[in-house]
């Protein structure tokens, strides 16, 4: 069962006043709106959605969760920042699922954050290189580890059309 997803934000302008306030470009929304229909006709919704403080991941999160059949939790969370630690966002999925063990969680972030995150939910030589709106799915388990099950970008989901 796949009750983790991780995600990279979708494209973002290439410039802003400072890099937490690039926003999405249209084509970064279109990226996103592909993958949240994508994840809504395959997977069940999510309970929670964990998000970086920035504004294209918030952005991005708010498109995926226009697409889902029910309400999730956002959070945003300063963890999920490029450079912090994938530990602490493990620690804090551990201390989630200990609490609620069927809870199914959709991260946004960045790169390599998303990367490292991937690495660290699954095998540390699984550190995929994400596009962007990227998704890996992952069944996660506190005692047992990860398992990655399935990867799938926009550009992937446009070669199958």
């Amino acid at each position: 069962m796949i009750n983790l997803v991780i995600m990279r934000h979708g494209e973002a302008q290439v410039q802003a006043a400072t890099d937490n306030l690039r926003a999405l470009t249209e084509n970064g929304r279109h990226e996103v709106q592909q993958m949240a229909l994508w994840l809504a006709n395959t997977y069940p919704a999510f309970d929670y959605v964990w998000v970086s403080p920035y504004l294209r991941t918030r952005e991005t999160a708010a498109l995926m969760l226009e697409a889902q059949q029910h309400a999730a939790i956002l959070e945003v969370l300063p963890e999920l920042v490029p450079e912090a630690p994938a530990a602490l966002v493990q620690q804090r999925l551990d201390l989630l699922l200990a609490a609620e063990p069927d809870a199914r969680v959709l991260m946004v972030s960045h790169m390599p954050l998303v990367s490292f995150l991937v690495a660290a939910f699954t095998l540390p030589d699984q550190a995929p290189v994400f596009s962007t709106a990227a998704v890996c799915c992952i069944s996660y388990d506190t005692a047992l580890g990860g398992k990655l099950l399935e990867r799938n970008s926009p550009l992937e989901l446009s070669m199958f059309k």
